[in-house]
């Protein structure tokens, strides 16, 4: 048996290596592990880098690959003794190790060279040393009995010696190491001497040493680097296989920096929390800890800045003369606590350790340094931004400047496209105001900022925020509060409800505001009607919408507003006319006018209203143009997640999905590296849930413990999701969460839409369709409970038809495409459950109908599973050849998609499906597979019409291969010939 230290396991040791595999293969390529018996590139390694970067977790690996060709593996450690490191701490290590594995050989080589007992473990506890008075060794003996020792071991099998730690290792052990990598060794010794690079500042002993070692020929130099982002959102997901969200790996990946053990610890700890896990702030602060007084003082100031923090501002708020300063500076640059950029700034060598020296702060000690801040950049002393004058002056209780600040804060950042951070400083503005004795004390125009806040809000994708922001301003603003102030709080309020998922009506507030808002040619009079008209169009209200809009464009054009006028134009342009090629030309108008004054709303809303127009007629090509266009520009404006342009992303993947390009919907539906909100996460995830259950992908169902809170936030997450796991539950067989499935979409949507939904019919055919193909396993008494079951999921669809057909609602392809689908897999059903069953020729008609419609629509996945329920039922009747022509086509469709189980569903209509092997418990009956498969269902109490539905083949054909069954059997009826397949176990 070989032996060798193992290295210490780490959290991760039993996982896959992630992110590092180039440096494993550099290294086992440097020190020719997988070549034993050719001369290596490099006699050593000096492996660099940061604590906790993963060099451990790189080594246990390196260990396991020299394991598997042959080699021994023995390792030391240098541990962190300050001023009493014991000599030769890792050699001892490594000594006691050999001595437990080859004691017979270890004990020749000692009894030859006596000076390697001094490096034995028992004899450096304080009773070896009493024992053993031969303590004077010399170095040269000791050195070359350890290098004989090595070339012995390597006479067993090759040899990699590895020393962690160097960083730590005492002046003999660093001797002996220079001595070694000097020296030329008489068989296979490869030597890896690992180190923390952020711990090597310019006087530390080590870094002299590894300058000599570098030139010495044979001894190459590695730096391990932080992870790189896509490794660390791979370690995140094999440290927590539960799904997050994006924002929340972001938030990690951004924090840790690509140090896989600050990603362990983050994902470990309580990731919500902003605050640094107390085991990782302790392992920072020990850096901290090693600074004099003065230069932490420096730190801790430099702490309150953040990440980063100026010279010229640090000079103001430190509290130290300007010698002390670049002295304390000087050393915490040495010690890599602070690392010197361009432009006179320092940061902070990693951001959790900013973030650790903060939290550490005593409360009253941060408050004095916030307010030193504060003082240095309202003075103009210092340069600085109104975000951080803000921060400063909130946390130093300042309420003037802090609530000045943040509007200030909120204005700049809105301007250069950052609508999450602007909501962010316009809230806490608003929070700063909460009190009414504030409100006294800075006077503030409420109305004012309570509408730029929700309007960020609403940029950011975060309309339900705006809502409650808003509701709770309304609520707390006094019966004499100035009532332009409240009107202009109602007007953003209308807005909010039109682009958020709720039952609240934009008419009550735009109305609301008309009274309050006098009726005189302002700005202020002309935003008001703007709305008011697109509130009338939310409701359908066409001719109200059309005369207020007209009123609105008046006024925005007198009174030189672009913005207004630019979206009213986009509101009468969608209002719909009696041609409805005049509503595409006005929207395009629309488009051109916002921009060009550009007007960034106004032309997100045009765009999308516009890809809407071509969408709703099946024209896919010219509704991805413009809806490409609306969320680039969304982007280029830094408002991804607003109304819109995020809603144009996911309709344009959504058409990736109808049209076939799965990869093009996936692609759209990552958020990888993005921060989005929680609802436009979900929809996005239900695109990737779509393509994936149309793959068969089980594995998508982990993340519906993750969608599931926010089923009830937005339409479109259940009736886009739902359909989707109901296709799962059916291919996993479970036909309870078909029905439950379907009945949690209809609870959702009645509750946030109405009862009678237009996506219900949709979800009707899927749900029926997902019964029938379960319906031909289940016995008598469970097909009539799913027919029930089925019959009300029918009416349910059908009274939504009906009642689009009483309001005259406009039914375009897709609607059609549907409608026909669900007739079609109704009578499907019936057929396959022998409940009521069709005629042949309407159930083939049927589905030569839904087929039609979905190519007038052009939804590639649903043609081909179309044409392949027409195919089975086309060969079940006998129509062999057509039925043959549809199947290729559906197969070509469903190879190019991955489509699986439809792949499955046209190799049960080809007879090639789940069947009983025609040998074994058949074979001395000398069935045919087909027969025993027939057999099977003749012991089910199967009629030969529902064996043929089944198995896709005529009547006729099942009672010929029964006729037969009963011949080999010896039988006299079916009931017999399952008593005889039951008693000899052919079924």
């Amino acid at each position: 048996m070989m032996g060798g230290v193992p290295l210490p396991e780490s959290p991760g040791d039993a996982r896959t290596l992630i992110g590092r595999q180039g440096e494993l293969d550099e290294l086992v390529s440097l020190l020719g592990v997988r070549m034993p018996d050719a001369a290596p590139p490099c006699r050593a390694v000096l492996l660099a880098g940061d604590a906790g970067v993963g060099k451990t977790r790189l080594l246990t690996e390196l260990r396991d690959v020299a394991f598997t060709q042959g080699w021994q593996v023995v390792a030391g450690h240098c541990l962190d003794f300050g001023d009493s490191a014991l000599p030769y701490l890792p050699f001892s290590e490594v000594m006691g190790r050999l001595t437990t594995d080859f004691p017979e050989l270890i004990e020749t080589i000692t009894d030859e060279r006596p000076v390697l007992r001094a490096l034995q473990p028992g004899r450096r506890t304080m009773q070896g040393a009493e024992q053993d008075a031969s303590a004077a060794v010399g170095r040269a003996d000791l050195f070359d009995a350890v290098l004989a020792l090595f070339e012995a071991m390597a006479k067993v099998a090759p040899l990699l010696l590895v020393i962690e730690d160097v960083h730590w290792a005492d002046t003999s052990t660093r001797d002996l190491l220079s001595f070694l990598f000097s020296r030329p060794c008489d068989g296979r010794v490869a030597i890896i001497a690992s180190y923390r690079s952020d711990d090597m500042h310019r006087r530390h002993p080590l870094r002299r040493a590894t300058a000599e070692w570098s030139r010495i020929p044979g001894i190459a130099r590695m730096q391990l680097e932080p992870l790189p982002p896509r490794a660390v959102r791979s370690l995140v997901k094999q440290l927590h296989p539960e799904p997050l969200r994006e924002s929340a790996v972001a938030g990690i990946v951004a924090r840790a920096e690509g140090n896989a053990f600050f990603v362990e610890e983050l994902v470990g700890a309580a990731w919500m929390s902003r605050g640094v896990p107390d085991d990782l702030a302790e392992l920072l602060l020990v850096r901290l800890d090693r600074l004099s007084e003065t230069a932490q003082q420096v730190v801790r100031a430099a702490s309150v800045s953040g990440r980063r923090v100026s010279h010229g501002l640090l000079a103001e708020v430190a509290g130290v003369g300007e010698g002390e300063l670049d002295q304390a500076l000087r050393e915490a640059v040495e010690l890599n606590v602070l690392v010197p950029t361009s432009n006179d700034f320092y940061r902070f060598r990693h951001a959790l350790l900013a973030e650790a020296v903060y939290d550490d702060l005593l409360p009253g000690e941060r408050v004095r340094l916030h307010a030193a801040y504060v003082d240095a950049l309202a003075s103009g002393r210092a340069n600085g931004t109104a975000a951080e004058l803000a921060r400063h002056a909130r946390v130093a209780r300042d309420l003037v400047t802090a609530v000045d600040a943040s509007i200030r804060a909120g204005d700049e950042a809105m301007a250069v496209g950052g609508p999450d951070e602007a909501a962010d400083h316009y809230q806490t503005a608003l929070e700063l105001l909460s009190d009414p004795g504030a409100r006294a004390e800075v006077p503030v125009d409420i109305g004012l900022l309570g509408s730029r806040a929700a309007n960020a809000l609403v940029a950011s994708g975060r309309a339900m925020r705006a809502i409650s922001v808003l509701r709770e301003l309304l609520d707390g603003l006094a019966d004499d509060w100035p009532v332009e102030q409240r009107g202009r709080l109602l007007i953003a309020m209308a807005n909010a409800v039109m682009v958020d998922e709720n039952r609240l009506d934009p008419l009550e507030f735009t109305n609301a505001a008309l009274e309050l808002v006098p009726d005189q040619p302002t700005p202020l009079r002309a935003l008001l009607l703007s709305v008011h008209a697109r509130a009338h169009a939310f409701h359908d209200n066409v001719e109200q919408a059309r005369e207020y809009g007209a009123e609105a464009l008046t006024l925005a054009e007198t009174q030189d507003l672009p913005r207004i006028a630019t979206d009213v134009l986009t509101t009468l342009a969608s209002l719909g006319a009696r041609d409805p090629e005049d509503v595409r030309s006005g929207l395009e108008e629309a488009v051109r006018r916002a921009t060009e004054a550009g007007v960034h709303n106004a032309e997100l809303r045009s765009r999308y209203l516009l890809g809407r127009w071509h969408q709703d007629r099946a024209r896919f090509g010219p509704a991805v143009e413009s809806f490409a266009k609306s969320a680039a520009r969304a982007a280029e404006v830094g408002q991804p997640w607003a109304p819109f342009g995020f809603d144009s992303r996911l309709l344009q993947a959504q058409i990736a999905t109808i049209t076939g390009d799965f990869d093009e919907a996936l692609r759209l539906a990552d958020v990888s590296g993005q921060a989005p909100p929680a609802v436009a996460e979900t929809l996005l995830a239900g695109i990737t849930i779509t393509v994936r259950a149309a793959q068969g992908d089980q594995s998508v169902m982990a993340v519906v413990p993750q969608v599931r809170p926010h089923w009830h936030k937005e339409g479109l997450i259940p009736i886009t999701i739902g359909p989707a796991l109901i296709e799962l539950y059916a291919d996993a067989g479970d036909l309870d969460e078909v029905l439950a499935e379907h009945d949690r979409v209809v609870e959702a949507m009645t509750v946030m839409w109405r009862e009678f939904f237009h996506a219900r019919v949709r979800l009707g055919a899927v749900t029926i369709g997902a019964l029938a193909s379960l319906v031909g396993t289940m016995s008598t008494a469970e097909r009539d409970r799913v027919a029930a079951e089925a019959a009300r999921v029918l009416e349910g669809a059908r009274r939504t038809l009906a009642l689009q057909a009483e309001e005259a609602t406009h039914w375009g392809p897709e609607g059609m495409a549907w409608a026909a689908r669900l007739s079609a897999e109704h009578l499907r059903f019936r057929w396959l459950a022998g409940v009521d069953s069709p005629e042949e020729p309407a159930l083939i008609e049927a589905w030569r109908n839904a087929l039609g419609r979905f190519e007038d629509y052009g939804h590639v996945w649903e043609i081909a599973r179309s044409q392949a329920r027409l195919a089975a039922v086309l060969h079940a009747t006998g129509e062999q050849g057509e039925a043959r022509v549809l199947a290729d086509q559906a197969r070509e469709t469903a190879q190019r998609l991955g489509a699986e189980p439809l792949l499955s569903e046209l190799r049960r209509m080809g007879g090639a499906g789940a069947r009983r092997a025609a040998s074994g418990g058949t074979a001395g009956h000398a069935l045919t597979a087909r027969e025993a498969e027939i057999l099977s269902l003749v012991a089910d109490g199967r009629s030969n019409g529902e064996i043929g539905k089944q198995l896709f083949i005529s009547t006729k054909t099942v009672s010929v291969h029964v006729s037969n069954i009963l011949a080999k059997l010896g039988a006299s009826g079916r009931t017999e010939a399952a008593a005889i397949a039951r008693r000899t176990g052919l079924v």
